[in-house]
């Protein structure tokens, strides 16, 4: 498939902005001290140390993916996609179900329909980015209302098996129930209006960002609350980038 042409991954780099190499240097050193804290002392804010090394590779994938997906950047599904299957690891670990099936029932699948949309949709003179959209205030309503009844829906259901057997283990991450049925229903929309190239996307990604950073708070992981703390920054920044190539570049919004 001729989702990523010859030349473009160069390209991606050499668009990055100096604060992108600097959130992605915090990023490395951080799950890098994290990695190694793990094999020194057997602990990382209460990970194995095996584990230590899958949040390294998803902290520097996850990164990347987002610095060039906040450009319409279409190499950034080779890392969205090892990043996907890195993630769903460590949130099967801790039990965070809902996300975790996002990751893996969703994210995985969609990362290859979205790569392939999105090739299909090329800038005319920057070919390795897409064409942005914008939407309607009407399917801004109907995607909105989608949220918040599969977020009800969800966390009924994550109420009805809290403390039960799941995959051979106890859940017992009450207190992030909401959260967690609604970073899933959010997820759902963004993914499907990242697909479909809607600017749009990036509200629910700050919104989805805002919760995980809370999460991961509560929770404490230095190198997730580093890396969603990141996230957050850049879907504000992907939302300013898609607006802009959306005005200039893609009137017809086609």
């Amino acid at each position: 498939m001729d989702a990523v042409k010859g030349g473009e991954i160069k390209k991606s780099f050499r668009e990055l902005m100096w604060y992108e190499y600097v959130m992605g240097t915090v990023m490395i050193v951080i799950a890098a001290r994290a990695m190694i804290q793990g094999f020194t002392t057997g602990d990382s804010d209460g990970n194995p140390a095996w584990l230590t090394v899958i949040n390294f590779i998803s902290a520097v994938c996850g990164v990347l993916c987002i610095f060039f997906t906040a450009k319409a950047n279409i190499s950034n599904f080779i890392f969205a996609t090892v990043n996907t299957l890195v993630y769903a690891i460590y949130l099967v670990y801790w039990h965070i179900w809902g996300t975790a099936a996002l990751e893996i029932l969703f994210y995985i699948p969609m990362n290859f329909i979205s790569w392939y949309m999105w090739a299909r949709h090329r800038d005319a003179e920057l070919t390795q980015k897409t064409k942005s959209k914008r939407m309607s205030v009407g399917q801004n309503v109907f995607w909105a209302a989608a949220v918040v009844i599969s977020a009800v829906i969800y966390h009924y259901i994550l109420v009805l098996v809290d403390g039960k057997e799941i995959f051979g283990t106890v859940q017992s991450v009450r207190d992030v129930r909401w959260q967690d049925a609604f970073i899933l229903s959010i997820g759902l929309v963004a993914t499907v209006l990242e697909l479909l190239r809607y600017r749009e996307q990036y509200v629910w990604w700050i919104i989805t960002d805002v919760i995980s950073v809370w999460m991961y708070i509560v929770h404490f992981d230095a190198v997730y609350l580093t890396k969603r703390s990141i996230y957050l920054i850049m879907a504000v920044i992907g939302l300013v980038n898609w607006a802009r190539l959306n005005k200039e570049r893609n009137g017809k919004n086609e």
